[in-house]
């Protein structure tokens, strides 16, 4: 008993008073949703498993118990996420089916960091992707708002400027014109669309939506006039454009919204 609870303390006597002795991944990343990067993060931690033979153990389920952690923390960041006016992903779970879809979905994290503290404590970092949770929702693939998809395609994705209007980031918002019609949601984009790329994705300079691989190196820029929330009202002569250009780049789900 007393060699177990040596060989605990070692790692505590030979690194003194600093507490982290390893770290992996990204230490300025921190847990929530990044509309930007279109991700979802959380963070567990995990205490040492006292009752293990040995340190190695030990600090294995100290991590096991982190993931765990990560995992149930990464659920309660998506349910507080808006998906459109007035639907939270947590009030789309009460359903079930989509419950244990969005699990399921869940399960695909990506371990982007790892911290190992002297106590044999663990912290672990997981990431999702917002564009799966775009199934969970609205399970549908076919594309039930047309968009003009011939012509020249002179853009390669669609930048709304919508500084200075206080929008609320979503999962499906909704570009509207003057006479209260959708001409961009949810329903614009393809199957692949909705499992690979989301429907828009939110910064906070122009320069950064310029920027953004989302949108392309040659974005059409429209102002924003109105926003009620999640949906952003477009100029009548911006909401006309889109219908009457080649928008192939909305079925593809281009699109960031600036929001600062």
């Amino acid at each position: 008993m007393k060699a177990l609870l040596l060989a605990f303390a070692l790692p505590a006597l030979v690194f003194g008073q600093a507490k982290e002795k390893k770290f992996e991944g990204d230490p300025k990343s921190a847990p929530g949703v990044n509309w930007a990067g279109q991700t979802v993060k959380a963070t567990g931690s995990g205490a040492p498993d006292l009752k293990a033979s040995n340190p190695a153990q030990a600090r294995l389920g100290a991590e096991r118990a982190a993931l765990l952690d990560a995992a149930r923390n990464l659920l309660a960041q998506v349910k507080g996420m808006q998906i459109d006016a007035t639907r939270k992903m947590g009030d789309a779970m009460a359903d079930d089916s989509i419950r244990a879809h969005v699990e399921g979905l869940l399960k695909n994290y990506r371990v982007t960091g790892k911290r190992y503290y002297s106590d044999g404590g663990v912290e672990v970092d997981i990431e999702v992707s917002i564009a799966y949770l775009t199934d969970a929702f609205d399970p549908d693939p076919v594309q039930q708002l047309p968009t003009k998809t011939e012509g020249p395609k002179d853009n390669t994705g669609l930048v709304v400027d919508a500084r200075g209007l206080k929008v609320t980031p979503a999962l499906a918002p909704r570009l509207i014109d003057d006479a209260g019609k959708t001409v961009y949601s949810v329903d614009s984009l393809s199957a692949d669309a909705r499992k690979m790329t989301g429907v828009a994705s939110y910064v906070q300079t122009i320069e950064d939506a310029k920027k953004s691989m989302k949108a392309g190196d040659k974005p059409l820029v429209v102002k924003a006039s109105k926003a009620t929330g999640v949906d952003i009202l477009l100029a009548s002569e911006d909401a006309k454009k889109l219908r009457d250009i080649n928008a192939a780049f909305l079925t593809e789900g281009k699109v960031v919204i600036v929001t600062n």
